[in-house]
């Protein structure tokens, strides 16, 4: 699948802005399934200082600062990019789950996806919810597999219930949150079973009703999991949608949970209060070249 995406952040401030400085994370990531042919950035007012580098987990981070007095600051990505099925676990590492925690524990680079992180605390309300999918001698991607379909089949999507500041543990009690709330509660059943797992963040392509027409800006960021297979590599799982992440799903960033990848954050100087605006589109580039490439890869 061949994309073009855009992603356009806006502040309106009730009062002036003198300076602020921003870290902006909407570079996709090139993976052995996501090939990025172009990834821009531009930022109004223009700033005066802007500088690339990767942070900790290998994301692409843009550091800018804009030093002139404004009172809206427009930040819009664009990226064009293909992506491919992602390659899929085979049976044999489908071990006995209780096995996989011993391989787990051996790797000091997966011991920070395993412990409390500032969005996700490990408890042993997380370790109950997760308790039926592990059932003793169960295979880890069965299990893995159960888990993503019960969180989509008795939680709510429900945009109106949870903040950026509602506590995992609310959402569980609930019953209901958004795709972010969804990551953040599967990451905390994983690692309160003694697992490792990360949080993704990134865009899913909507498909409008059949009949009609694409809303331009309507699409979204989304939001979902890697959980660690031993001898083999990371699993994606969705459970907004109780699904494995596919060509539909494009990889922005990842880290513990959302602290470590949000797309803006910044501080300033001024402002006061201000209205926040985003509109995202994933367009489906038509047409395949003879390799099945983006032209101009």
């Amino acid at each position: 699948m061949r994309y073009r995406v855009s992603h356009e952040t806006r502040y309106e401030y009730a009062s002036p802005v003198s300076l602020c400085h921003n870290e902006a994370r909407v570079a996709p990531r090139q993976l052995p399934w996501q090939r990025v042919a172009q990834s821009e950035l531009a930022v109004v007012p223009a700033p005066q200082v802007i500088q690339w580098r990767q942070d900790f987990f290998g994301n692409d981070v843009a550091y800018f600062s804009v030093q002139e007095v404004h009172q809206t600051l427009t930040v819009t990505a664009s990226s064009r990019l293909e992506t491919s099925e992602r390659p899929l676990p085979p049976q044999a590492t489908n071990l006995d789950w209780q096995q996989a925690l011993g391989h787990v524990g051996q790797r000091a680079t997966l011991r920070q996806f395993q412990l409390d992180s500032p969005f996700v605390g490990r408890h042993s309300a997380l370790r109950r919810f997760a308790a039926p999918s592990f059932a003793t001698g169960r295979g880890l991607i069965d299990a893995l597999d159960d888990l993503n379909l019960r969180i989509f089949e008795t939680f709510v999507y429900d945009p109106g219930f949870t903040t950026l500041a509602t506590p995992v543990l609310d959402v569980l009690e609930a019953r209901r949150g958004v795709c972010q709330d969804f990551a953040h509660l599967m990451i905390g059943c994983l690692r309160s079973m003694g697992l490792s797992a990360r949080y993704v963040s990134g865009y899913l392509e909507t498909l409008p009703p059949p009949g009609q027409p694409r809303l331009v800006g309507a699409d979204a960021s989304h939001a979902w999991v890697a959980v660690h297979i031993p001898e083999w590599g990371w699993l994606e799982l969705d459970p907004t949608n109780g699904a494995r992440p596919g060509m539909r799903h494009l990889v922005l960033a990842w880290g513990r949970d959302y602290g470590d990848v949000p797309p803006l954050k910044g501080v300033m100087s001024g402002g006061g209060t201000h209205q926040l605006e985003v509109a995202v589109d994933v367009e489906p580039i038509a047409g395949e070249s003879r390799q099945g490439a983006l032209s101009g890869f």
